[in-house]
């Protein structure tokens, strides 16, 4: 993916609709219902990587019960996506600029009822598989802050990193459904993201896949082969 120019008027930009980006110090682990406003049993989620904003926002206007949080490193994409949501008036979805390596510390156990993670960069290299989101290292921080219901919806259009990604979630404690390579074909209910919009239309399959928690003990099959497309 390309990385995003510097823009010089960003500063004026993020403060413009500042109400949508959460300041530091952020909400104590634990606190982030009650940060939104929310009922302790009111649905959570968090976009890891949400670049400029488009899945978050249609993601949040589809369900104005949930709250959703979307996180990104960086700020010249985050303020696009704060800037759409202020444009929406969108009520429930708030922007978080930090590294999903801290969210452990950002939430508490069980905190986090769904994760999407859209499109995350597929670091081909294998000296550089441990940067994969999904990756066994990042596995064990979602599966501390999701509840014990909770699931994490994963997309790419990268087949290795795809076929890389059903093998960690199924060796590290979680139940997959919904595999599909060609996630447009299925007719699935689907929001769209940016990117994902572009590889569509070049012609690319998108694969996804929903991986739940569960105990590593569990003896239920890691894949539902009858649930794989």
């Amino acid at each position: 993916m390309a990385r995003m120019r510097k823009k010089k008027n960003l500063l004026p930009r993020m403060e413009r609709c500042a109400d949508y980006l959460v300041q530091s110090p952020f909400p104590a682990p634990g606190r982030w219902r009650a940060y939104f406003g929310a009922a302790p049993d009111t649905v959570l989620a968090l976009e890891i990587g949400c670049g400029k904003g488009a899945f978050a926002v249609k993601t949040a206007a589809s369900d104005t019960e949930m709250c959703l949080l979307a996180m990104d490193r960086v700020n010249e994409a985050l303020v696009v996506g704060m800037e759409r949501a202020s444009a929406a008036g969108i009520k429930n979805l708030r922007f978080l600029s930090g590294d999903c390596a801290k969210i452990a510390e950002l939430f508490a156990p069980g905190e986090i009822d769904v994760i999407y993670l859209n499109f995350s960069d597929p670091w081909p290299s294998r000296r550089h598989a441990e940067r994969r989101l999904t990756h066994r290292g990042f596995l064990s921080l979602y599966r501390t802050v999701l509840s014990d219901d909770g699931y994490l919806q994963f997309k790419t259009d990268n087949r290795d990193l795809f076929d890389f990604s059903l093998s960690e979630f199924s060796k590290n404690g979680f139940i997959l459904s919904g595999i599909t390579y060609d996630l447009h074909a299925t007719g699935q209910p689907n929001v769209t993201t940016e990117y994902e919009e572009k590889f569509v239309a070049a012609g690319l399959p998108i694969h996804r896949l929903t991986a739940r928690k569960r105990g590593i003990s569990d003896e239920t099959p890691a894949v539902s082969q009858a649930e794989k497309v």
